[in-house]
């Protein structure tokens, strides 16, 4: 009986300080910083802490209340433009003030290309998705909204394609042709404006790498109509997979229209998700999703330029300067002396996700007449939470972001801890208001001024180009002295 008391007595010892450590590890790592200062053109970049254990503190979505709204900016009106969708995320307005948007969940098949790590982290991550919302069968549909009276509420809202649609996410359209991209391919479907329906086959334009952690395809077409931009995340969160797995992912791509060709043309991007285009400069931009477990205040989400052929150090470099010193997988020689820094962060772990620059005939004031809007779906990994709102960020006359991110739309997340809803994607609708989607709600938030006229759109920047050099001299020099020459108001011959 001694013996059995003892034993009983043991295993209580173990579970109790098994019990404390996971207590322990589950505390995870509190900010010490806020939001702002790991935001912005300078972002403070404390010294990584790494985890083993992720830090957790998931929001649980509980809805919004019958006529409640999120709080908007100063001079800013919000309401529902739609609601009672099925996990809305990627809109996209047509030319005849039509919006489509796209109802869709992770691929059910998912194909992460690990092995026994992937496959305990998976769990992990569908326990914690499920937990914040994020699960359940995707419906696979594409949905018109028309307001046709003007009145800022959608009337119609219809289903017009679901066949060959597989967890759809980005989508553009020019000359009669509707472009989708699902979680592996791009698709091309025959679409007249104004059309209640999306019929005819299908034509796949090119393969996409499936699924993976990050399984969602945002898509932006070119000013001009001829290229297609499409955004693959990564599987993992810093190779540990084995970069093979990561072939064609954490990549922007491009697709000719008229050959069929496609290349890579940014990488080193962990989760690209928004694409937008300068209105300043013509210049692709994009949101990204950094890596984590690196602290509650590493690394900050950004919004940056994406020149051809730039490369933004992941897995091995984040921010230009800091090595990840987890990664196994072998750097590339130079990386560092080639890879671009961010130009702007948005704050740690904030999941930025939509993002439109400011438009002509926008309806959103003086205050919000010169920039960027980004939704920043929230974090599911730091203490205290960021995100779960929509900002503001302010480009001087140049096309440069600066300041601060401007709260836009707040009041997503509660003060217990739980939250209405998650902003995922931001789009112009044909009235010049900005539309939102809210995932987890199911609703679409339209913002915008009453009061305000249509807002002019920025002005493109253009400038004469360089002479040609008629010897060989100094770059550098002839840059300085063309350049002091002009900021003297002398003609450069």
């Amino acid at each position: 009986m001694a013996i059995l008391r003892k034993l009983a007595i043991a295993l209580l010892v173990i579970a109790v300080i098994l019990g404390l450590g996971f207590w322990y590890l589950s505390q995870g790592d509190t900010a010490d910083l806020s939001v702002e200062e790991v935001a912005g053109t300078e972002p403070t970049l404390e010294e990584a802490n790494p985890e083993t254990f992720p830090t957790v503190q998931i929001a649980k979505p509980v809805g919004w209340n019958d006529g409640e709204v999120p709080q908007a900016a100063a001079g800013l009106s919000v309401n529902r433009f739609a609601e009672g969708l099925d996990h809305p995320r990627v809109l996209y307005s047509l030319p005849n003030g039509d919006v489509l948007v796209t109802l869709t969940r992770a691929p059910s098949d998912q194909n992460d290309d690990g092995g026994v790590f992937d496959a305990i982290y998976g769990w992990i991550a569908n326990y914690l998705l499920t937990e914040a919302g994020a699960t359940g069968e995707s419906a696979n549909q594409i949905v018109l909204l028309r307001d046709s009276d003007g009145d800022g509420v959608a009337e119609t809202q219809k289903v017009i394609r679901e066949e060959g649609l597989d967890s759809p996410s980005g989508m553009s359209w020019n000359d009669g042709k509707l472009y989708v991209a699902n979680h592996n391919a791009v698709l091309a479907f025959d679409y007249e404006l104004g059309s209640d329906a999306v019929t005819g086959e299908a034509e796949k334009l090119m393969d996409l790498p499936p699924g993976g952690g990050h399984w969602m395809r945002n898509m932006e077409l070119h000013p001009d109509g001829e290229l297609l931009y499409v955004a693959v995340g990564s599987v993992s969160n810093i190779g540990e997979s084995g970069m093979a797995a990561e072939e064609g992912r954490a990549t922007i791509w491009e697709y000719n229209l008229a050959t069929g060709d496609g290349r890579q043309y940014g990488v080193g991007l962990r989760n690209p998700n928004g694409l937008d285009f300068s209105p300043w400069s013509g210049e692709l931009w994009t949101t990204v999703n950094e890596r984590d477990m690196l602290g509650s205040d590493l690394v900050p989400d950004y919004l940056t330029n994406v020149p051809v052929g730039a490369h933004y150090g992941w897995p091995w470099i984040y921010y230009k300067e800091n090595f990840d010193r987890r990664v196994d997988e072998p750097m590339p020689r130079f990386l560092q002396e080639y890879v671009r820094n961010p130009v702007y962060a948005v704050g740690p772990h904030v999941a930025a996700l939509g993002l439109v620059f400011t438009k002509e005939g926008h309806r959103m004031g003086d205050e919000f007449s010169s920039g960027a809007f980004v939704a920043r779906h929230g974090s599911w990994n730091r203490k205290p939470p960021s995100g779960y709102d929509v900002i503001y960020v302010a480009f001087d006359e140049r096309g440069n972001p600066v300041g601060k991110p401007v709260p836009l739309l707040t009041g997503f997340l509660n003060d217990d801890g739980t939250t209405k809803g998650r902003p995922t994607w931001v789009e112009w609708g044909g009235d010049g208001s900005l539309l939102v989607s809210d995932d987890t709600a199911g609703i679409i938030w339209r913002a915008a001024s009453p009061d305000a006229e249509p807002g002019a759109g920025i002005e493109r920047i253009s400038g004469k180009r360089l002479p040609p050099q008629r010897e060989l001299r100094d770059p550098r020099a002839v840059f300085e002295e063309d350049y002091l020459r002009t900021q003297a108001g002398q003609e450069i011959n």
